[in-house]
């Protein structure tokens, strides 16, 4: 039996309303069009759902059983458009974010911050992943996007710049004292030292051993830590040279624990990237929180 949905729509005014001229007017539509469409479900249906009284129509008892089930069917869709019209004006909805440690705290939290104070009833899930295992969940279907650190490179994934960072070689002030560490620094000189470096695997190490590379030479780091964190921590505590983010160690820049080494030549600057799946529509609240990003 195939019926079109806009006979039910007919049928549910007229029930309501209990006029096919109030009908009509509320649907916009001809009130011959209203009588035309009535008849037509009665004929699918098998039987009439309407008799005529002098204030208007009421219902059958065939049609006040339709009735229930159609009431309850727009009931629901009532609610479905409403939680729709929610979601696209932020009262609802959840954003999924896949980012490593570093970059949820040193990136993404201020942002966190701003988009939670302004829409405190969108749900924000964060996975902690490297910058390669965020890409894996983001082709799974298991985040919305990701924040990512550059280059980086899928035929499934659109990137896009965010902030730039700036890679930098640095040591505690009493190791560079003592190794009397102040002009620039040669590639290969850095061997000298003991080196402090992230686990292989992630984005950051990769391209710190292709910026290597390309100069001919191969980092063999004496530690090799799961963090920046814990790379600055080694570091400021005199265990070696490390290769760290600039901006995430301003703090101990500024109080002098940590001094950077000049390199040549210098490490290319970088970026931080957003990612999302190609081809793939973003949620009201995904979009709208992307907009905040730089």
């Amino acid at each position: 039996m195939e019926i079109n949905m806009e006979w039910y729509r007919v049928f549910y005014w007229t029930s309501r309303l209990g006029s096919l001229s109030k009908a009509a007017e509320h649907l916009h539509i001809t009130q011959p069009a209203v009588s035309h469409t009535i008849k037509h479900l009665e004929g699918t249906l098998g039987g009439p759902l309407f008799f005529r009284t002098t204030k208007g129509v009421k219902l059958t008892s065939e049609g006040a059983v339709l009735f229930r089930y159609i009431e309850q069917a727009f009931s629901f869709i009532e609610i479905g458009e409403k939680a729709i019209g929610d979601m696209h004006n932020l009262h609802s909805g959840e954003i999924n974010i896949g980012a490593s440690d570093t970059l949820c705290k040193y990136y993404l939290l201020r942002h966190l911050e701003h988009f939670h104070a302004a829409y405190p009833d969108i749900r924000i899930r964060i996975t902690n992943r490297t910058t390669p295992e965020t890409l894996v969940l983001l082709k799974e279907g298991k985040i919305d996007f990701g924040i990512v650190h550059l280059p980086a490179s899928d035929k499934q994934i659109d990137f896009r710049a965010s902030s730039p960072i700036q890679d930098c070689l640095v040591a505690g002030k009493p190791f560079a004292e003592r190794a009397n560490i102040h002009n620039p620094l040669p590639l290969p000189g850095i061997q000298d030292f003991p080196l402090l470096m992230l686990e292989g695997g992630g984005s950051t190490r990769r391209y710190i051993d292709q910026y290597a590379a390309q100069q001919g030479v191969t980092l063999k780091p004496e530690f090799e830590l799961g963090s920046i964190e814990l790379l600055v921590q080694f570091a400021r505590s005199g265990f070696g040279l490390a290769f760290i983010i600039r901006d995430y160690a301003s703090e101990e820049f500024r109080t002098g624990q940590l001094v950077e080494v000049p390199l040549h030549p210098p490490i290319p600057e970088r970026s931080i990237g957003i990612a999302t799946l190609r081809g793939i529509p973003l949620s009201a609240a995904a979009k709208s929180f992307l907009s905040l990003l730089p």
